[in-house]
């Protein structure tokens, strides 16, 4: 499950692009926050992905990434060019068996895209070179012995001139340049016969499926390849209610007053249109917010992630890229597939479940049991996070409203310093 935005200019402050997602996964996985250095590679070099090894490419761009800690790849992410993508599941009529073959998750697809990607455009090749060879499939969960289960994707690509979705069933695909300035997706297909791009030879391999004739008309994608019903529903839990109500939360910002990040924040953290979901086998597992500032601006992209579940009951942190840069080791789980550092890792919460969660997440834990258990107490804690993300949003505000690079040695470990203040409300 995923909901996904992005506000394009004039809409938006300072003329930035701004992407947000929201990642929703099973209720016991844990997501980690980190952050890889750039990186040139010799040639013959492979690159372990989830399931499968591929050839690695001369050179990796910094990223920082939401991730699954039993995946390699990630839920969403962003490099130091100003590239953000994020991927959401689909059901479409090509889903099969087949789908269990293990291959590239979306999660990989979304991580090799922005280290191999300097701008959306290219983001946009490398995933749809992905999706032709070696293409998209394997188990989505991590079931150990079980065969789990699995889905087509869906992905929001930006950067700071332009935004794309791309969506796929199997190796086919279509993708439409954002152009209204809002665009939001969330676990069905949206885009129709309004296609700027896709996949060779979509309408022929359409009509050998039986999918589609000329006389229906232009090609819908949407139409053609969706696997579920496309009646709206006023079930919270539905897609098309939250797709249509993220639709709704931005366009009643930009009728007001330019769109800014912490409105972004604002509607990952909307519980009634099920956008943040907190109950049942999924929750909201992780939440990104990027403000993409434009290339001829002195002012730094900033990407904020909340490192825990359940953006309602966490805080939002930044993550600047540049030299020393590093989210440190409260977000990575000592289960993380790159073996990264992990040293501040718990070793097991309370109930002996998810055995090298990450410390951060193991507090927040503590935060929920709070709430559950001493519910005012709990939620003085939680107005006392609230207070220190708005104090930290108007000193990066400040800081970039005069922004040199003088300023940055003041921002490079700040996504780390903030969740060390984080975790110690929790002990």
């Amino acid at each position: 499950m995923a909901d996904l935005f992005v506000a394009l200019p004039p809409a938006t402050d300072l003329s930035a692009v701004i992407f947000g997602k929201n990642s929703n996964r099973p209720a016991a996985e844990v997501q980690d926050v980190v952050s890889f250095a750039a990186a040139d590679h010799d040639p013959g070099t492979k690159v372990q992905c989830t399931y499968i090894e591929l050839d690695q490419v001369a050179h990796t761009h910094a990223v920082v990434l939401s991730k699954p800690s039993w995946m390699w790849g990630a839920e969403m992410g962003a490099n130091e060019k100003g590239v953000a993508v994020g991927n959401a599941p689909v059901w479409t009529k090509l889903n099969g068996p087949q789908d269990l073959e293990k291959k590239l998750l979306g999660t990989d697809i979304v991580r090799l895209a922005l280290e191999r990607s300097s701008t959306a455009g290219e983001a946009l090749n490398v995933v749809t070179s992905l999706l032709s060879s070696p293409g998209q499939g394997g188990p989505v969960t991590d079931e150990r012995g079980k065969d789990g289960w699995c889905f087509h994707n869906s992905f929001l690509i930006a950067d700071s001139s332009e935004a794309w979705v791309l969506e796929t069933a199997g190796t086919l695909w279509a993708a439409e340049k954002v152009s209204d300035g809002l665009r939001n997706i969330s676990n069905e297909l949206s885009i129709g016969s309004k296609m700027d791009l896709m996949s060779p030879g979509l309408e022929e391999e359409a009509k050998k499926l039986g999918l589609y004739s000329e006389d229906k008309g232009p090609l819908d994608f949407k139409a053609v390849f969706s696997a579920q019903s496309q009646t709206p529903s006023e079930s919270s839990n539905s897609t098309s209610f939250r797709y249509r109500r993220g639709r709704e939360l931005m366009g009643k910002v930009v009728s007001a007053r330019k769109f800014g990040y912490r409105d972004m924040f604002k509607i990952l953290r909307d519980e009634d249109g099920g956008i943040c979901m907190m109950d049942g086998g999924f929750i909201t597992a992780g939440s990104q917010v990027s403000v993409l500032m434009p290339s001829a601006s002195s002012i730094p992209d900033v990407h904020w992630f909340t490192g825990t579940p359940n953006p309602s009951t966490s805080i939002y942190k930044p993550f600047f890229f540049g030299p020393g840069a590093d989210v440190g080791g409260i977000t990575v789980s000592v289960t993380d597939k790159d073996g990264a550092a992990g040293a501040e890792a718990e070793p097991e919460d309370k109930k002996g479940e998810n055995k090298g969660a990450h410390a951060l997440y193991c507090g927040h834990r503590r935060l929920c049991n709070l709430m559950d258990t001493q519910e005012e107490k709990g939620h003085t804690v939680l107005s006392q996070l609230q207070q220190l993300e708005n104090k930290c949003a108007e000193d990066v505000d400040e800081i970039l409203a005069n922004y040199s690079p003088e300023s940055f040695p003041k921002l490079k470990n700040i996504f780390q310093h903030m969740a060390s203040m984080e975790i110690n409300f929790y002990v």
